[in-house]
């Protein structure tokens, strides 16, 4: 007669296999799960009960888990404030004006100075020079007033030191027409000797652009020279005039000359000037 309890065993074991295999196969399952991190294995249909409770020890164990991994989340400092999105890069801003104008150099670039006429002449107010030296206050004078600026001969004279001995340079007329005229805008030129060529086209486009910019020009000159009509001018000591205007592009330039109320104006070549005022110099 069979023991009652391996009886009892055997008919649980029948129905397990019969009427709920799935168990078996979770149990399975579960122990072979637990053999892989504990080294326990379920070879036989024995070990049952032993897969039961394995089935359970996987399920705490999947609960510890859980429970651990939500409170390694809770722990974490980033885990409630880490945005689940990457923030949008901000816009960029539309290039101003300015900065294209800075990167441009064609918004950049100064505009062009105007072309200048290629004939202009000074509305200038003319007078002879009031004694025989005066002639460096005189051009002086006549100069400034074609920017509006009315001066007398001796105020002038008083400031370019003039003597009997007349006006040193054009040194002392750049100086005081200067102090006059806004800007200070005047620069002195000085010749050596014979003027060259270059010099010569400078003398031309120093003209053009003073007379351009409304302001007339005072030149030492010394010796003889002709104007364009004939007329002889001779300055053996040295005197001083003022150029009021140009013509033919500068090539060609208006002299109004204080020597000789007769004779207060008349044009004459650049080249001519230029070799007017040879060892000497000019304010322009």
């Amino acid at each position: 007669m069979e023991d009652p309890v391996k009886h009892t065993l055997k008919r649980q074991l029948r129905r397990l296999t019969t009427e709920r295999p799935y168990q078996i196969v979770v149990a399975s399952a579960a122990a072979l799960a637990i053999a892989s991190t504990t080294g326990a294995l379920v070879t036989s249909a024995d070990d049952a009960p032993a897969s039961q409770h394995t089935v359970t020890t996987v399920a705490e164990m999947r609960s510890d888990t859980a429970a651990s991994r939500s409170e390694a989340r809770d722990a974490s400092p980033s885990a409630s404030t880490a945005p689940t999105t990457a923030a949008p890069a901000p816009a960029t801003s539309a290039a101003s004006p300015a900065a294209k104008a800075s990167s441009n150099p064609d918004l950049t670039r100064k505009p062009e100075r105007p072309k200048p006429p290629a004939t202009k002449v000074l509305d200038y107010d003319y007078e002879a020079q009031n004694t025989y030296y005066n002639c460096g206050p005189a051009a002086t004078r006549n100069a400034l007033s074609a920017a509006g600026i009315d001066r007398t001969q001796n105020e002038l004279g008083a400031e370019l030191g003039t003597t009997e001995m007349g006006t040193n340079s054009a040194l002392d007329t750049t100086r005081v027409l200067n102090a006059e005229v806004k800007g200070s805008p005047y620069r002195t030129r000085m010749f050596a000797g014979t003027p060259s060529s270059a010099q010569m086209d400078q003398l031309q486009a120093d003209v053009v652009k003073a007379i351009t910019d409304g302001r007339g020009v005072v030149a030492n000159v010394v010796g003889d020279a002709t104007d364009t009509n004939g007329g002889w001018h001779s300055y053996g000591g040295g005197h001083y005039i003022a150029v009021v205007g140009y013509k033919d592009n500068g090539r060609t330039v208006r002299i109004a000359d204080s020597a000789n109320a007769a004779d207060p104006s008349y044009w004459i070549t650049t080249i001519d000037l230029a070799n007017w005022i040879a060892s000497r110099g000019y304010s322009a």
